[in-house]
């Protein structure tokens, strides 16, 4: 921030407290000629008003949160480039990306000066680190049965995962369900752990250009009948001819790969949609499923319990 900006915020925010201090000062003072508690000159339908004070509680409260802001104010981080008496420093002071923000962030740690973020962490830490290190040493299917593990993982599933799969877990347009026995790369323990740690990247190709619109409508008839639907027959004995190629992924039967997260077709579950248009729009355009990697942001302990509460959601 430059030193015109800087002395500006920090001339505007003191103009303003002396103008509220100013303010409650003539609020304090008498102008009626009337001293307190005793009656006004003018009265409406047979009552007389008098001359009370503010409240002194009032009052009291109102310089209170004044002092404290002017505490606040010398203490922390706000008023321009003024970095506060406890040489604290705003890791989002002028910066316009996430990427600044960090680099910022390093900086005052370079320079020996308090990062908030990093006090904090450590507090939380040294709090709940034994807690999760515990936690981590059971099996997750017996953690699963732990209600005090649950509560913390679905609170850990609210705060990172129910932006994509619902807070009641039951995913969308293109988020799996995570309360059904319908699992990409399956539903052990082990494999629900393994995509939060390393996350997992579905490529579903496309084949506009391998088929035309009236074969990507003869296949979509097909996979569509794969899960006991009712299709023009026709059709489907069509779209069967080129179904090899899905089945490289899906397996000649349709019942998908975990391996691979080829999706089970005969199941009726249908990550982005089941209609024959939605069907026809995968294969004409292809997918590209993106599960994020969470072992460097919340660290294994904390995946591990993760896991549990989204093991014990389909398992109940």
């Amino acid at each position: 921030m430059s030193s015109f900006w800087s002395a500006w915020i920090i001339v505007l925010t003191l103009a303003f407290l002396v103008g509220i201090i100013w303010l409650l000062r003539w609020t304090m003072t008498n102008f009626t000629g009337i001293k307190e508690g005793e009656l006004m000159d003018h009265e409406f339908d047979g009552i007389v008003e008098i001359n009370n004070p503010l409240p002194r509680w009032w009052m009291i409260l109102f310089w209170v949160t004044i002092v404290w802001g002017l505490i606040y104010l010398a203490l922390y981080p706000g008023l321009g480039n003024f970095q506060g008496l406890l040489g604290w420093k705003s890791s989002n002071q002028d910066v316009q990306s996430i990427e600044e923000s960090r680099a910022a962030t390093e900086e005052a740690r370079e320079a020996g000066l308090i990062v908030q973020y990093d006090r904090e962490m450590r507090a939380a830490e040294e709090r709940f680190g034994p807690i999760f290190e515990a936690y981590a040493k059971q099996p997750i299917k017996e953690l699963a049965q732990n209600p005090d593990a649950t509560e913390i993982g679905k609170r850990l599933f609210l705060q990172n995962c129910a932006q994509c799969h619902g807070s009641n877990a039951m995913g969308g347009k293109g988020f799996p369900n995570l309360t059904d026995d319908a699992w990409l790369y399956g539903g052990s323990p082990e494999a629900i752990k393994t995509s939060l740690l390393e996350g997992r990247q579905g490529q579903m190709p496309s084949f506009s250009g391998q088929f035309n619109e009236q074969q990507i409508t003869e296949l979509a008839t097909y996979v569509l009948s794969l899960s006991g639907r009712k299709v023009d027959p026709e059709l489907a004995q069509a779209g069967k001819q080129n179904y090899a190629v899905c089945a490289a992924c899906h397996g000649q039967d349709g019942k998908g790969n975990q391996q691979l997260g080829a999706p089970n077709l005969t199941d009726n579950v249908w990550l982005y949609g089941g209609s024959q248009d939605a069907i026809e729009e995968t294969l004409k355009n292809g997918r590209r499923g993106v599960m994020p990697a969470w072992e460097d942001i919340l660290g294994e302990d904390k995946i591990h319990v993760i896991s549990a509460y989204v093991y014990g959601l389909s398992n109940d």
